[in-house]
């Protein structure tokens, strides 16, 4: 299997990918991956300028002899080039299989909502620099090359349809031509590195918004790396995601176990 590697937010190391080429060497050999080079550059913020960002994407995700594309890494900047990388897209980009989380949700969105039923929430390979990070990684290959059930978030239910997104990647997304139907589905939200008063306003937006939206129900991921804020915020990121549900008619639906962490497992959009 041919697994594209690009960087549509912000730049991967050489040495994770060097550490993550060496792992899929090691424990996939029936497995190929090709970093775009773009992966490296450096433009400010960014992983290259814009156009080398959107040329990369578009150039891997319409090669036909890739079967998979795999986001590198996150931080801002996918929002940037999505409707035009959308745009661009040939035939053969429609059969790939996406993989990645954080920024890269506005992506997976996007090309959810364009008919593409192969995109996935789940590890990347900058996860490699996390304490357990190999695993990680390896539990993104295990699903890309295998398809195993193991690496899947374990609350996953066949005949129901999913999505996963980081709670500030689906707010931005809101009401733009990159938001997918989420009909049906439940919706599974994960944050890091926000104050929970954040939380609160993100979780009070996209209840507001998506009331009417016929989510079967929402499930809570990590909320890790919270800052401490000036006073105690008085609630938990669970309490807040139960208040907002209830009060606007959303099931609460539970814990899941997806995030900015180590044991981040992956959720396929749409059914199993």
């Amino acid at each position: 299997m041919r697994i594209g590697i690009c960087a549509p937010s912000t730049p991967l190391s050489e040495e994770q990918a060097a550490k993550v080429w060496s792992l899929a060497e090691v424990h996939y050999p029936d497995a190929e991956l090709i970093f775009h080079p773009q992966c490296f550059y450096e433009s400010g913020h960014y992983a290259g300028t814009d156009a080398q960002r959107l040329d990369a994407f578009v150039q891997m995700a319409n090669d036909p002899t890739l079967e998979a594309l795999w986001f590198a890494k996150g931080g801002y900047g996918a929002c940037r080039i999505a409707e035009q990388a959308i745009a661009a897209l040939e035939a053969p980009a429609l059969t790939k299989t996406y993989l990645g989380y954080s920024d890269a949700g506005y992506l997976l969105g996007a090309l959810y909502r364009a008919g593409v039923r192969q995109v996935a929430h789940g590890p990347m390979p900058t996860d490699i620099s996390r304490y357990g990070g190999a695993d990680t990684v390896g539990r993104a290959l295990d699903w890309l090359v295998r398809r195993e059930a193991s690496a899947l978030e374990p609350g996953l239910e066949p005949g129901t349809k999913h999505a996963a997104f980081n709670l500030i990647t689906l707010a931005m997304m809101t009401n733009t031509p990159l938001m997918p139907d989420l009909t049906g589905h439940v919706l599974i939200v994960e944050e890091v590195a926000e104050y929970l008063y954040s939380v609160d306003r993100l979780f009070f937006h996209l209840t507001t918004v998506l009331k009417d939206a016929g989510l079967a129900g929402i499930r809570l991921g990590l909320v890790n790396a919270v800052p401490e804020n000036d006073r105690p915020f008085g609630s938990s990121a669970e309490d807040i995601a139960r208040d907002w549900c209830a009060r606007s008619g959303i099931a609460y639906l539970g814990r899941a176990e997806v995030g900015h962490a180590a044991d981040n497992r992956v959720v396929p959009f749409g059914e199993l």
